[in-house]
């Protein structure tokens, strides 16, 4: 099969690093370590580094991380150079302080929505663009379907991949209007049809800006890898995207892989050896994790994820969605939508069907409670319980 030449994308800096206008594709991973960890934070930075990743992110929720952040960046000066990007999720006025340390800020057009209401996007989108251009960095437009603003949901209803891309046009105009053009965008969902079909309809419309490609929340390899793959060998092979992620649920020490897997497939893609995919693909039991990051609030979520793909083996045939969360800035929202949820704060977890929290348990009996509340969404549903 003949790949389609790259979709020709304006070329966006990003420390040493280029992204689109005909650059090879970058890989780019993100630290799973607390950031205020600096000795953790920094050997996590050098893993991903050595792993090959073009680009490493780092999350920055308060002014201690972006204080660790500066620390990190001189401690790894004297020996590697990592190109970095932060991701600053709802407090996008950290900017100014962090812009310093970093190659790349990441902003999330729905948090931005929510934080200081009375100010209007275009001011805040104009804040971010004057302190990247002050300090000669890059953006990146991060449009995740689970926290798109509420106005473009209500607008769009049922088809939140039509809202996350009008979102992602949306700020693109912005940023251009204010004649700021170094960014990237993101198109960003747990179900790779939904990253496939909004990078589709955005790259129709704004086909010079570089597309970063992901599968949010894509889980814990082998399923993680197999959907990733399938939505970047559709888009891919269409000339579609300039970098990616490869967003997996894995212990700290691990994170590498993301960048060697990513890899892995993009030289498959070029190469032409593309997987075939099992009919039934995606059916039965699904479930969604995040990937293991900075804002984890403990790390036995890592092993709480893996621990439920263990457990939930008898339910395989059954069409159900578990949502593994690790913090609370993407807990609540992406927990919503899946029939069962575990949002992991502290010291405990919380448990939800749906939208509803069914109770708050700790690491070593929420599996319990789980198995319990599964076997019930399975009657619920008029099937026979399977139990092992």
């Amino acid at each position: 099969m003949a790949l389609a030449r790259r979709k020709p994308t304006r070329a966006v800096r990003v420390g040493t690093a280029q992204i689109g206008g005909g650059a090879p594709i970058a890989v780019q991973s993100m630290a799973a370590t607390k950031t205020q960890d600096i000795p953790a934070t920094t050997r996590q930075v050098q893993l991903i580094h050595a792993a090959g990743a073009d680009v490493i992110r780092i999350a920055c929720d308060s002014k201690k991380d972006v204080e660790a952040l500066g620390e990190i960046r001189a401690r790894l000066k004297d020996s590697i150079a990592p190109n970095l990007s932060v991701d600053l999720q709802e407090n996008y006025r950290l900017s100014e302080i962090v812009a310093p340390h970093v190659d790349k800020i990441r902003y999330n057009p729905g948090h931005l929505w929510h934080h200081e209401r009375e100010k209007s996007i275009r001011d805040k989108v104009a804040y971010i663009a004057e302190i990247a251009s002050k300090h000669d960095i890059a953006l990146r437009v991060g449009v995740n379907c689970g926290s798109v603003d509420p106005e473009k949901t209500a607008k769009f209803g049922d088809d939140d991949v039509g809202a996350m891309v009008e979102s992602a046009l949306e700020h693109a105009q912005i940023l251009d209007d204010l004649g700021f053009t170094r960014f990237v965008v993101s198109l960003k969902d747990s179900d790779w049809r939904k990253v496939v079909e909004g990078n589709r309809r955005f790259s129709a419309q704004r086909p010079d800006v570089p597309l970063h490609l992901g599968v949010t929340e894509a889980g814990m390899p082998p399923d993680g890898i197999i959907k990733t793959r399938i939505a970047f060998e559709q888009l891919i092979s269409e000339g579609i995207g300039d970098t990616i992620r490869v967003s997996l649920t894995l212990p700290f020490e691990d994170k590498g892989q993301e960048v060697t897997v990513g890899r892995e497939l993009i030289a498959d893609i070029e190469a032409g050896r593309f997987r075939s995919v099992p009919a039934n693909f995606g059916e039965g039991l699904n479930i969604i994790s995040c990937p293991s990051c900075s804002r984890v609030e403990n790390e036995a979520f890592i092993e709480l994820a893996q621990d439920m793909k263990e457990m939930t083996k008898y339910a395989q045939a059954y069409q159900v969605t578990i949502a593994i969360m690790g913090c609370r800035v993407n807990g609540p929202g992406e927990t919503d939508d899946a029939d069962i949820g575990l949002w992991c704060g502290p010291l405990g977890v919380n448990l939800k069907h749906g939208e509803e929290i069914v109770g708050h348990f700790p690491y070593d009996r929420v599996l319990d409670e789980a198995r319990v509340l599964l076997d019930r969404v399975i009657e619920e549903r008029g099937l026979a319980t399977a139990r092992s």
